[in-house]
């Protein structure tokens, strides 16, 4: 029996594993369960209801927590393969409208390898990919001649990019404007300043803070679960633990070049069509790398998504 049989709907802004905060139409949240052994057809994940779920719940007989019951149809989600579980894997988050990847060049590094894998797995499931470059007060002429070279070939792929320092206040607004109406998944590793960035431009929101491990020039964990939080100004922003590795999901490898989009251009110019842009004759794409029209780093992470073991498919 459950209480008054109200059935009502919401989204789940944040998951802590075993209980979900489901926020409803008139803007009340919920503490809910979910109902027996819950799994989602066809995916399987460490975690069958993931933040920016819309789901159907309904109170429990006393009326103290909400039971969700099923879970509305999903227009796309972020999905990475565990770090502890080799055959499991985590969605991030579903039902965004755009992604933006924090990275940082140093304190802590982010390689091109996790930035690719991670805007491929966006353009897998046709999700607007941003790339915000923080931290700019830290970089030596070096580091911004590099970051200079990074924003001319995405950008050339047709990515958006952003450089911001809250030491420099430089373009702390125009990352609140990109916010602005939408619901956005921010992501990265620990330590690249997610939150923090999050509180300069929504001061209302207090998010912790985390300190960077001064030994290795790693972040220390300061977000546990993924949380969705509304914006004054409209949206929603979905801030998430830091990531250390994004092992790929879900990925046909003769797929993996589309969600490249400088290669996905070229895919019908190639000699087979069945071309993997490896060793085959009459490559467009190797053709291109060699001209310099595609970057020799952004081929080197594509082969190297292709010739990986994570590529886990159900």
């Amino acid at each position: 029996m459950y209480y008054n049989k109200l059935v009502l709907r919401g989204t789940v802004i944040k998951s802590t594993g075993s209980w979900y905060i489901v926020r409803d139409a008139q803007g009340a949240l919920t503490d809910c369960r979910i109902k027996g052994s819950f799994r989602i057809k066809g995916i399987k994940s460490t975690n069958p209801i993931a933040v920016g779920d819309k789901v159907i719940f309904e109170y429990e007989a006393n009326g103290n927590y909400g039971i969700i019951n099923e879970i509305e149809v999903r227009k796309n989600y972020i999905i990475r393969k565990s770090v502890n579980l080799s055959k499991q894997t985590h969605i991030i988050a579903a039902n965004i409208d755009q992604v933006i990847l924090l990275v940082t060049l140093a304190f802590p590094r982010t390689s091109t390898g996790f930035i690719d894998r991670f805007l491929a797995t966006a353009e897998a499931y046709s999700i607007p990919g941003i790339i915000v470059f923080n931290k700019h007060d830290l970089y030596d002429e070096e580091q911004k001649k590099y970051l200079n070279e990074l924003i001319t070939e995405y950008e050339k792929v047709g990515y958006d990019c952003l450089v911001t320092s809250l030491v420099e206040s430089k373009n702390i607004d125009a990352f609140g404007k990109i916010l602005k109406g939408k619901i956005t998944l921010l992501a990265g590793h620990s330590g690249v300043g997610k939150s923090t960035l999050i509180n300069a431009a929504e001061s209302d929101l207090h998010l912790r803070i985390g300190a960077l491990s001064s030994a290795h020039d790693k972040g220390k964990h300061t977000t546990t679960f993924a949380e969705m939080y509304p914006l004054k100004q409209g949206g929603y922003i979905i801030d998430t633990p830091g990531i250390k590795e994004f092992g790929m999901v879900d990925m046909d490898k003769k797929n993996i070049a589309h969600y490249f989009p400088e290669m996905r251009a070229l895919l019908n110019k190639c000699r087979f069509d069945n071309c993997t842009h490896v060793n085959e004759p009459g490559c467009a794409v190797k053709q291109a790398v060699e001209n310099g029209d595609i970057a020799l780093f952004r081929f080197e992470n594509y082969l190297n998504i292709l010739g990986s073991n994570d590529l886990i498919s159900y």
